[in-house]
């Protein structure tokens, strides 16, 4: 500031801006760093190298250097920054000055005593410089101060290594045992490291019962809870190395019981190439058989009802013979019922009742609990909404097999839930028996059950029959067809024609024969009759055959499917190219239709046209109204064959012409 010549205080211009607008070239900050780089605005000489000739200048040098340029400076301005510190005792090493680096290093802890990075550098300065003496003080004194930290053990115990000092080594790690061991940290997370390095370092020195003793400890201090599979391997490694396999293959089946399944892996994998190593065959199974019981847990507890996952699983587990897990996993696998009560829902898990039912009494032989698996499984069914005539069934085939016949017929099924099945699987037991009066009982009760049912009735007669008692079959048969609903009745109707043919009744099938035309005019009855009247061995079975095809012809006139009666006439044709004569086959031609194509308009549902189509039809000689048609079909035709002939001719004339 200036004054003026009566002393006050003369106050700066302040220099205005004129025209504040935008410059017409605006230059960035970028720009100007650039052409500060292209100019070399910032290349800074470098100072003159300076050459040390005597002790003097070489005093004069590190004292500017400690004082003045660098590091006391750094140090007064922050002494809290450790890496001044550090960056000044490592120059005073560089300078041989060990005591002036001791210094230092002390004085930095004097500031930060728990700072382990101080230690460990202190320390290594000690042990490059071989004071093994002042690197042992500086351990003691760094374990001390921070006995939780594990470098400076590791460190420690290597140097003491190094040096050959076996007992010191082992006392440094037992401390940090001893110090890991009181530490609730430790405890909450285990750190299993550092009891493997412990066992390793003995293993090394030789001292194999002693590194099996810290193994030991290391497994009874984290306990069943926090057991670790880095330990566990590391012990089965261990004992593997000094071939003792049985006791790694304790180790290995120890953890597989105890760890939980998603940590096993790395488990089954070291397992399984010790066994391929050190194993028998035998051993090598039971390894693949544990790892894939440990895959089918891992899949039933994801979806316990994923019923073949148990089955793949009890499978397994049946091959490897432990009844007592055997039964457990079956009472696991059953615990799992569907929660629908739709019967498809049930259709895999009843299966599994049923192989436990079969393993209880082939492989176990123990009828007692067979039994009662029968028996719980037959409670858990709603049978009010569905059953399962296989379990019925085969609880009372298992009585049988027991010789319990009374068992075996006091089954509630009928009573409680009747189906076909059933029916037909308990007759069939009682015919396996022999007792055919009870098979009679059981047939008169599915006919009451369900008196549509022709095969039933069917089996019924065939039964009679096979006893001999042929006016029963007989009446069997004609109370079926008397039935007003039945479901297959063309079955029903043959089953007793053929019935009647084969007791050579023949005058029977011919009146059942009539019975059944009086229902039905189908063709394939006409047909089947015509047949029948050829197969009865008399002498004029080709008569009566023709005798029923003319009837048939005659029946079906009138019928509005004219293929029926096409179907007939072409049966009969057959009949007479192979058994008859000329005149009887020309007979059957001339009632052969006339087959022309026809076109007929085609309607939606909603009566819209939809285009035209192409059908047959078939015009018979005797009809009435075929007639004209008939003789207009005889002219067209004899007309087309005339102009052919014609046309035919012109073309040969004109090639002669030509000629």
């Amino acid at each position: 500031m200036e004054t003026t010549t009566d002393g006050k205080i003369k106050m700066p211009r302040v220099a205005k801006v004129k025209n504040k607008m935008a410059a017409p070239v605006q230059i960035t900050a970028e720009q100007l760093l650039r052409e500060a780089k292209e100019r070399e605005l910032e290349l800074v000489p470098p100072p003159p190298k300076q050459k040390i000739s005597d002790p003097e200048e070489l005093a004069d040098y590190r004292m500017r250097k400690r004082k003045a340029s660098m590091f006391e400076d750094n140090i007064r301005k922050n002494r809290s920054v450790m890496t001044n510190w550090i960056k000044y005792a490592q120059w005073e090493e560089s300078q041989k000055e060990i005591q002036r680096a001791r210094s230092i290093w002390e004085r930095a802890l004097d500031v930060d005593h728990r700072n382990i990075t101080l230690w460990l550098k202190y320390a290594e300065m000690e042990m490059r410089c071989r004071q093994v003496n002042h690197a042992r003080n500086i351990w003691n004194r760094a374990v001390m101060v921070l006995p939780r930290a594990n470098q400076f053990w590791y460190k420690f115990t290597y140097m003491e290594e190094m040096l050959g000092n076996i007992a010191g080594a082992r006392q440094g790690m037992k401390l940090l045992l001893f110090f890991l061991n009181q530490s609730p940290l430790v405890l909450v997370h285990p750190e299993v490291k550092n009891w493997i390095k412990y066992a390793k370092f003995e293993e090394k020195n030789g001292y194999i019962n002693s590194a099996r003793s810290i193994y030991e400890r290391s497994v009874e201090f984290f306990g069943e809870d926090n057991i670790s599979e880095q330990l566990l391997v590391a012990f089965a490694k261990f004992e593997e190395a000094q071939r003792e396999h049985d006791r790694a293959r304790v180790i290995y089946k120890y953890a597989l019981d105890h760890l939980p399944k998603e940590r096993c892996e790395e488990v089954y994998k070291h397992y399984t190439v010790h066994e391929k190593k050190f194993g028998s065959r035998a051993a090598i199974e039971d390894v693949i058989v544990s790892k894939r019981r440990f895959k089918y847990e891992e899949e039933v507890k994801i979806n316990p009802m994923n019923y073949d996952a148990w089955f793949d699983y009890l499978r397994l587990l049946e091959s490897d013979g432990n009844m007592e897990q055997i039964r457990d996993t079956y009472e696991r696998a059953i615990a799992n019922i569907p929660p629908s009560q739709v019967k498809r829902h049930w259709r895999r898990y009843i299966y599994l009742w049923i192989n436990y039912a079969l393993y209880e009494e082939l492989e176990a032989e123990d009828p007692e609990r067979t039994r009662e698996v029968f028996k719980a499984c037959l409670d858990i069914i709603p049978h009010k909404k569905f059953t399962f005539a296989k379990i019925w069934l085969m609880m009372a085939q298992f009585e049988i097999r027991q010789r319990n016949l009374n068992g075996a017929r006091k089954g509630t099924a009928i009573g409680k839930c009747p189906k076909n099945k059933l029916f037909r699987g308990y007759i069939e037991l009682e015919l396996s028996l022999r007792e055919f009066d009870r098979c009679r009982l059981l047939y008169q009760k599915f006919l009451e059950f369900s008196p549509e049912n022709c095969t039933t009735w069917m089996k019924y007669a065939e039964l009679e029959t096979i006893l001999g008692d042929i006016e029963r079959a007989r009446a069997i048969l004609e109370l079926a067809i008397n039935q007003p609903r039945l479901d297959m009745p063309e079955v029903l109707w043959k089953s007793y024609i053929d019935f009647e043919t084969d007791q050579e009744e023949y005058d029977n099938a011919r009146k059942l024969y009539k019975r059944l035309l009086e229902r039905t005019q189908h063709v394939k009855v006409w047909i089947s009759r015509a047949k029948f009247e050829l197969s009865v061995p008399e002498d004029n079975a080709l008569d009566n055959a023709r005798a029923v095809y003319r009837a048939g012809n005659k029946a079906l006139q009138n019928t509005p499917d004219k293929e029926e009666r096409l179907l007939l006439l072409e049966a009969w044709l057959a009949l007479e190219e192979e058994a008859g004569t000329d005149q009887s086959k020309s007979e059957v031609e001339r009632l052969m239709p006339q087959k022309i194509k026809k076109r007929r308009k085609i309607q939606t549902e909603d009566g819209l046209d939809a285009g035209w189509e192409e059908y047959f039809d078939y015009i018979f000689p005797d009809e009435e109204s075929a007639k004209p048609n008939l003789k207009l079909l005889s002219l067209a035709k004899k007309w087309k064959e005339e102009k052919e002939k014609t046309e035919s001719t012109e073309i040969s004339a004109s090639g002669k012409v030509n000629s």
